[in-house]
């Protein structure tokens, strides 16, 4: 069996009214681009009818769909983590289920995989609160400062890597910190990637699943993997 020139990964929780579409245009997208692909969607423990939407798909799209079902919600990051695990192709892309981006702008990003390992996409007028959008600036800032890194928009899902190494990336974590964690590991193993704007839409359907009680849960994602990051480094230093 071939390998895929590229995945795409959609993580989902309770997105009956947006997956669907949000595979059918992931597999419309990649479909212009190369030859062979495939779409990983991990449904995340959903509670509405996302699975048997997705078994729809199944048949529509035949071995074009790969579907990893998380029987209880582990979390965001969890889901990322098993999409990615699941992909076979030369090139991994990811983005949420909730039809927030137009999947044509990824013909802007392959072209750029030829002289870079990871291509990292930042909102264009982003349409959430303004709320939720101070909120990630304040931690895209903190977290930028913690690792070292001058990133846009850490927490954009519009992401490609090179395949194997997104596959050999030693990820932990099961929430939304997943992003962060991601790009830092990346940094730190001197990947070469470059950032590339994207345009975002508004949510039409369905909820976020992001809320107040991720923020001190967040700060203290960040503190712990600056300290384990911290302690690898003085453990090597001292070897």
């Amino acid at each position: 069996m071939t390998r895929p020139a590229l995945s795409l990964v959609l993580p989902a929780f309770n997105e009956d009214a947006n997956i669907a579409r949000a595979v059918r245009d992931a597999a419309a997208a990649a479909g212009t681009l190369v030859a062979d692909f495939e779409v990983v969607v991990v449904d995340d423990g959903s509670r509405d009818r996302t699975a048997a939407v997705l078994g729809d798909m199944a048949r529509e799209l035949g071995t074009g769909l790969v579907v990893v079902s998380h029987p209880r919600n582990r979390g965001y990051g969890a889901a990322l983590r098993s999409g990615f695990a699941a992909t076979k192709g030369e090139l991994v892309f990811y983005t949420d289920s909730d039809n927030q981006f137009d999947l044509t702008e990824l013909r802007e990003f392959l072209p750029l995989m030829a002289d870079h390992d990871a291509v990292l996409g930042y909102r264009i007028g982003r349409q959430d609160p303004w709320t939720r959008r101070a909120a990630s600036a304040f931690f895209n800032r903190l977290s930028s400062i913690a690792f070292g890194m001058s990133v846009r928009d850490l927490n954009c899902s519009f992401k490609l890597f090179r395949g194997d190494l997104l596959r050999s990336l030693p990820l932990e974590s099961a929430d939304f910190f997943i992003d962060t964690e991601m790009v830092a590991r990346i940094h730190r193993g001197g990947w070469r990637y470059v950032q590339r704007g994207v345009r975002h839409f508004p949510r039409t359907a369905g909820r976020s699943t992001v809320r107040a009680s991720d923020v001190p849960r967040t700060l203290v994602a960040i503190a712990r993997f600056w300290l384990r990051l911290r302690a690898r480094h003085a453990s090597r230093v001292t070897a």
